[in-house]
């Protein structure tokens, strides 16, 4: 264990560092400010507005699927200036030449725009508690659908660090990031067009994004949606560091 402590002492020092610098460099930034209250109003107008249709269900499901929706096109925002404003000024460079690994790199990136989404997440714990007061809600599908929309946002936070890796210009990082998530939003449609029992079908239907989302959000944990997300992180923050690797030997 103590070998084991020093063999992770450096890394996870080094990761802390660039966790701080990034997320110091978010509340510097107005796009995190502009885009994390732009959010928060939006979340808090569809907690809202079913009350005023009528709709009393002692729930958060259906809010929660449009937090999804809104997540869909902030996430690309958070993400986009990670690599790509390193590359476009040229500090990519002094930090591929310091003692610092290129995933160490990456994560500590990720850990910060996740760090973010986490931040502003928290905020919406106030529907939690309006919820507990005025009605008598099951707090299993509340916990797990909360756990649906950490996991669906390190996903799609992992698209962008990917996205943002593959470009030096924010603009494009954004553009190619949401596509990758459009993609895996709409492969559930493809589902249909193939047919369920069908081999691409399943994949589909395996790729789809959202179709993971709904047992949690229901109360149930299924082991197989947990490993979908971690695959998506893992994968995109593996090609992400090979990304960088190749530009450290180019």
């Amino acid at each position: 264990m103590l070998r084991l402590y020093h063999l992770l002492q450096k890394p996870m020092r080094n990761i802390w560092v660039i966790f701080k610098r990034e997320i110091g460099s978010y509340f510097v930034s107005p796009v995190a400010y502009v885009v994390g209250a732009a959010f928060l109003v939006l979340a808090g107008l569809f907690f809202v507005l079913p009350f005023f249709f009528g709709q009393t269900d002692a729930s958060l499901r259906n809010w929660m699927s449009s937090i999804v929706v809104l997540l869909l096109f902030i996430a690309p925002m958070f993400t986009m200036r990670l690599i790509a404003e390193e590359k476009q000024s040229g500090t990519i460079e002094l930090l591929l030449t310091s003692p610092l690994r290129d995933w160490e790199l990456v994560i500590g990136k990720f850990l910060a725009a996740l760090g973010l989404w986490l931040a502003i997440l928290a905020f919406t714990l106030v529907y939690v508690l309006i919820l507990r007061i005025f009605g008598d809600p099951d707090l299993v599908p509340l916990v797990t659908g909360y756990l649906a929309l950490l996991l669906m946002g390190a996903a799609m936070l992992a698209v962008g660090v990917l996205a943002s890796s593959l470009s030096p210009n924010q603009i494009v990082a954004v553009v190619v990031a949401f596509a990758i998530l459009l993609v895996l939003w709409v492969a559930s449609a493809m589902t249909n067009v193939f047919g369920t029992g069908t081999l691409r079908g399943s994949i589909f239907d395996y790729l789809a994004i959202t179709k993971h989302q709904d047992d949690l959000m229901k109360g149930v944990v299924d082991s197989r949606d947990l490993i979908y997300y971690l695959s998506i992180v893992v994968g995109c923050l593996f090609l992400s560091t090979r990304l960088l690797e190749a530009r450290r030997w180019s």
